[in-house]
């Protein structure tokens, strides 16, 4: 009964009754008790007058019958019954006249010595068994003394039969505070035990019964929130029902795979195509890492929820013969705390085979072009040889640099498909600083030669690098020759190379011309070209960069530009430290 509300009202209300009779029973007896001494004190004041001491002084001069007759005379108002008695003494102690034969246990009181010394003995004190009062009187040099003594059992009885009141009232108060208390809490509690009982059937997804307001008083008011609390809770989940339910759909019928892995690795959702494309029907068990082992996908979830860099991750899966582009994107709470990853992937089979077609399509007709231009330009510089007629030279050199022109491109091309077949089966170990180095050296002739300074700042000892040392070379020098180009003679050109955790990071930095800003996002588009007419005057294809991307993205890496146009470009390179 105690742990329910009602109860503890009840109990509240019952000791809060208790409470206030004690006090009351303890301040009436407290009350009734002083009230008993001072009216002791005070009659006896009043008894004792000037007139009746001189009366007594007078009896004790005659003989003890006048004295007697004087005391008797004045027994009632002294109050003197059983419980109260008088006693006169003489000064040697001799008793000369009392109410009782009974004589107290001790005359040694402080108000008894009061009266010796000549002065009234009148103090009470509730804390004392009994009440006194001494009253000197001087006679031929001696001290009489009139003592009056109360055992207080009059008292005692007047303070049993309160009592005996107090706790027949508090009998009753506490019965009748105990049904008073439980019709009272009932008023309360009853409200309170409906909205419990709502607050489990809502919990329970019941949204349709309400409770009846019964009273405007403060539960009336919790009441009605309570119920239209109720309301737009059960609007919000059918609103958060419709779009659970229309996401679900979306996902069900999305052509790409949708996984989704929470922090520990667990599948929180995958929807049907994901579970086609991987063949699997129970997920319980099945992990991020389990997930991906059937693939050659290198990647750990840790990398991707705590690695800042990672952001959007893209990879290609090739499994059971289709070709896969999972997108890894990691997602977080309204807290902006990170709850797991999401996984699309994204069947890319027929692009592939489209774009395979394309580059080989390409990758032949560049084949096929290397003869017929060679034997252009080997005809035409023979032709060129023997002509001496001024217009036809002129024809002959603009066919003559045209080829080479198309030579160049082909070239390019071909460089473009045998990355796009790149499946790393030329990567060797080799020192990164030593082919830095020889690169930069090499750079710096041709960069001298236009006025320009050409420096190199890099870490020491950066580590034995495994890739394609060819490659990683061609990189290296499109990128410085870019550098080279397209600063105006007498400029300033940085080559920067640290190791940074476990990546490379080379930085090639210009005070050249810039680039726009409206061009760098297609900036690596094959053939794209910031100043078409600049950049066939210098020889260039419009590939170089595109091949640049390709040579990082077949080492796993990530090449970004940023430039200020008409101030300076930098471009940054960074390459994984992988092992064989």
């Amino acid at each position: 009964m105690f742990k329910r509300l009602q109860g503890k009202l009840v109990t509240i209300f019952v000791l809060l009754v208790l409470a206030i009779m004690t006090v009351t029973g303890t301040f009436l007896i407290l009350s009734v008790s002083n009230f008993y001494h001072q009216i002791f004190a005070t009659e006896l004041d009043s008894v004792f007058s000037t007139e009746f001491i001189n009366k007594i002084e007078d009896g004790i001069k005659s003989d003890s019958e006048y004295l007697e007759n004087i005391i008797g005379a004045h027994v009632t108002v002294m109050g003197i019954d059983s419980y109260r008695n008088y006693y006169i003494l003489a000064p040697d102690g001799s008793v000369l006249d009392s109410s009782t034969d009974k004589m107290p246990a001790d005359f040694n009181t402080p108000n008894f010595i009061s009266a010796l010394s000549g002065k009234t003995g009148r103090e009470v004190s509730v804390r004392n068994e009994f009440m006194d009062y001494a009253v000197p009187i001087n006679n031929n040099g001696g001290t009489y003394i009139i003592y009056v003594i109360d055992t207080k059992e009059e008292l005692m009885q007047i303070i049993q039969q309160i009592f005996a009141m107090i706790i027949q009232a508090l009998l009753l108060g506490v019965v009748i505070s105990f049904v008073l208390g439980y019709f009272l809490s009932k008023t309360i509690t009853t409200p309170v035990s409906n909205l419990t009982k709502q607050a489990k059937k809502m919990a329970e997804g019941d949204f349709e019964n309400k409770i009846e307001v019964s009273s405007e008083d403060e539960i009336g008011t919790l009441t009605t929130t309570f119920n239209d609390m109720s309301s737009q809770l059960q609007k919000t989940m059918l609103l958060m029902s419709t779009e659970k339910n229309k996401i679900e759909e979306i996902l069900r019928n999305m052509t790409d795979g949708v996984v989704a892995f929470g922090v520990d690795g667990k599948i929180i959702h995958i929807n049907p195509t994901a579970k086609k494309m991987f063949k699997i029907s129970d997920y319980e068990n099945i992990t991020f890492d389990s997930f991906f082992d059937v693939t050659d996908v290198n990647i750990k979830l840790g990398d991707l929820l705590y690695l800042e860099d990672m952001g959007i991750t893209e990879r290609e899966i090739v499994l059971n013969n289709t070709t896969l582009k999972a997108t890894f994107s990691v997602f977080e709470d309204e807290l902006d705390k990170t709850r797991g990853v999401i996984v699309v992937l994204n069947d890319v089979t027929k692009q592939q085979k489209l774009e395979n077609s394309r580059r080989e399509f390409v990758a032949n007709v560049s084949h096929e072009l290397r003869t017929p231009l060679a034997t252009v330009k080997s005809y035409t510089e023979t032709l060129l040889e023997m002509e001496t007629d001024k217009t036809a030279v002129s024809f002959m050199s603009t066919i003559l640099s045209e080829t080479d022109r198309m030579t160049r491109l082909v070239k390019d091309l071909l460089v473009l498909s045998s990355l796009d077949h790149f499946k790393g089966a030329s990567k060797n170990k080799f020192d990164m600083s030593e082919l830095i180095n020889d690169v930069v050296a090499t750079m710096q002739l041709v960069a001298k030669e236009q006025g320009h300074r050409l420096t190199l700042q890099m870490d020491k000892g950066l580590s034995v690098f495994y890739g394609d040392r060819d490659k990683i070379e061609q990189l290296l020098y499109n990128i410085i020759s870019n550098s080279i180009k397209y600063t105006p003679n007498g400029g300033k050109i940085e080559v920067i190379a640290s190791r940074i955790y476990n990546d490379i990071c080379i930085r090639v930095k210009d005070n050249g011309i810039g680039i726009p800003e409206k061009d760098l996002p297609r900036i690596f588009e094959r053939f794209y070209r910031v100043d078409k007419a600049r950049s066939r005057e210098r020889g260039g294809t419009g590939l170089g960069l595109a091949i640049s991307q390709g040579i990082v993205e077949a080492h796993d890496g990530d090449i970004s530009i940023s430039s200020v146009y008409g101030e300076w470009t930098e471009v940054k390179i960074t390459l994984p430290v992988l092992t064989a």
